[in-house]
């Protein structure tokens, strides 16, 4: 459902997105496509930037360093895993709160939806969640390797038109990094509702010697929802008939 997806110029008045990103002074941005706000926030959404916010985000160590996962969370949490492009927060909220021994990241730029996640965390009362409101790659860039235990991509923006497929997260550079974080054995699970980057998906999963395509379903088959809870964009796609394939694969022992 790519005209779902937040792009373009917002409307009204557009918080400075680099005021709320962990991005220490000398770390280089780099460019988010699509805008990085939509409606104004309410009243009780802006308090949650300005009070939640700072107490989960994820703040990005020195230029050259790495991450230290340990000193993320107290108690260090058995493992760590990584949404990338959580949009609204459903999967990882649920995702959090039936793994309450799990590290999360998530990463998501576009505030409406970190907004809404914040309300999810303060719901179930989530300690176990750090959040990175800019791009992605500059997380996976401050991990070390072998620190994750599995990743997320799940429906991201498909960017159909051909000019734009460069801007898609599911690329080649991405699964080198990902290979890299996620230790051998690792689960790298990705989603779509369009059917053309189902296709991309797949054929990107092929090009690459660090990822092995253990299990696919299409709908109306789809992962047990216990293991692998409901996003918002699965389920406005669903709502309307449009079919989603899911992408169930491990970090190879040795590429």
């Amino acid at each position: 459902m790519g005209k779902d997806r937040p792009r373009g110029q917002a409307q009204g008045r557009v918080l400075n997105p680099d005021d709320l990103t962990g991005r220490p002074e000398g770390v280089r941005s780099r460019k988010v496509h699509g805008r990085r706000q939509g409606r104004p926030l309410r009243p009780g959404r802006k308090a949650l930037l300005d009070n939640a916010l700072p107490e989960i985000a994820l703040r990005l160590p020195a230029p050259g360093a790495r991450l230290d996962p340990a000193t993320l969370f107290d108690p260090p949490p058995a493992d760590l895993w990584l949404e990338i492009g959580f949009g609204s927060g459903e999967h990882l909220a649920a995702q959090a709160a039936a793994h309450a021994n799990i590290g999360f990241i998530g990463c998501e730029p576009f505030l409406n939806g970190v907004t809404t996640f914040l309300k999810h965390a303060a719901d179930r009362s989530l300690r176990n969640v750090r959040v990175f409101s800019d791009d992605a790659r500059l997380v996976l860039e401050a991990l070390p390797d072998a620190s994750l235990g599995r990743a997320f991509i799940l429906h991201p923006d498909p960017w159909p038109k051909k000019r734009h497929h460069r801007r898609r997260i599911v690329s080649q550079p991405v699964l080198d990094e990902l290979a890299r974080v996620l230790r051998p054995g690792a689960e790298l699970r990705l989603a779509t509702d369009h059917a053309e980057y189902g296709e991309w998906m797949l054929d990107q999963l092929a090009q690459t010697p660090h990822f092995r395509l253990v299990e696919q379903w299409r709908t109306p088959d789809r992962p047990d929802v216990a293991d692998w809870p409901n996003s918002r964009y699965e389920q406005k796609a669903l709502s309307v008939g449009i079919p989603c394939l899911y992408l169930k694969s491990v970090r190879r022992e040795s590429a």
